[in-house]
């Protein structure tokens, strides 16, 4: 194999964006796999961690993170068919983990589409160990959502709206209160928007989207109060939210899933998402591939 060249991606501009789209295409359709590495989320501001490797100038290995609460670093990556199994994806990963190391990052977690054997041949070798898989879900069509509560609102975050918003989300999704606090705060951004959703001015659950681009909306954080869950909340504001989504002409919203939520598999559905792939969830400790 030829001498390759390992940097961290600096220039978002077109040109390079427009390689990395080419090599996702290549891999994907090569490969007949699932494969998404978030070229939405690469951008000089606010954006991915990237980085390339390049063989006289033609781009055949990529990886991207993020973390979200400064312990948890979240991995996408591909390699050219052509040069795989010589090192390149682990060389990508080493440059990436020393990164990581300095920001006190612990933990990397893969995404891993279900249907790519070569995903799933690396993972295994590394030796992580396997976490919840994901359904990706992309809205399709408009279901009829019956009404249940007159009185409820969905509105858009106030500042005097961040503690309901760490009450609810820690005690439907299992964390502390210290942990949500610290992402809630680190996740506001300008693309991100959080609603509310209130019931005869009682708040009861929340929703949060990320905007990607002009087209794509991404759900997420998605919880009702569990006092308040089994009454057909859940349905009307995430019906609600998709409608304003499509009032913005957004082509596309999606959503992800626990493979093994049955319920909000079915309450997704029963508004109109339809499972388009499965990613399977793999983490390791950075000290382990440093």
């Amino acid at each position: 194999m030829q001498e390759y060249n390992i940097s961290t991606m600096k220039d978002f501009s077109k040109h390079y964006i427009d390689q990395i789209r080419i090599l996702e295409h290549l891999c994907k359709t090569s490969d007949r796999s699932s494969l998404r590495v978030g070229v939405e989320s690469l951008k000089e501001i606010d954006g991915d961690e990237a980085f390339l490797c390049q063989i006289d100038n033609q781009l055949v290995g990529f990886l991207s993170w993020y973390t979200s609460d400064v312990i948890e670093a979240n991995i996408n990556g591909m390699v050219h068919p052509d040069f795989r199994r010589q090192g390149v994806f682990h060389d990508l990963l080493k440059s990436a983990a020393a990164d990581m190391q300095m920001q006190g990052i612990q933990t990397c977690r893969f995404r891993i589409p279900s249907n790519s054997e070569s995903g799933m041949d690396y993972i295994r070798h590394l030796g992580a160990s396997a976490a919840p898989s994901e359904f990706l879900m992309v809205f399709n069509r408009a279901q009829i959502a019956g009404s249940s509560h007159s009185g409820l609102v969905v509105r858009l975050e106030e500042d005097q709206d961040l503690e309901f918003m760490v009450k609810c989300s820690s005690q439907a999704f299992g964390d502390s209160e210290s942990w949500t606090r610290n992402y809630l705060t680190r996740t506001r951004e300008p693309a991100r928007i959080t609603y509310i959703a209130v019931d005869n001015m009682i708040p009861v659950g929340m929703i949060r989207v990320n905007d990607l681009d002009t087209n794509t909306a991404v759900i997420h954080d998605f919880c009702v109060l569990p006092s308040c869950q089994g009454r057909g909340y859940g349905r009307e504001i995430l019906s609600e939210v998709v409608k304003i989504l499509r009032d913005q002409k957004n082509s596309q919203i999606r959503l992800s899933v626990v493979t093994q939520n049955r319920n909000a598999l079915s309450l997704y559905q029963s508004v109109g998402f339809e499972v388009t792939a499965e990613f399977n969830y793999y983490v390791i400790s950075v000290d382990m591939i440093c």
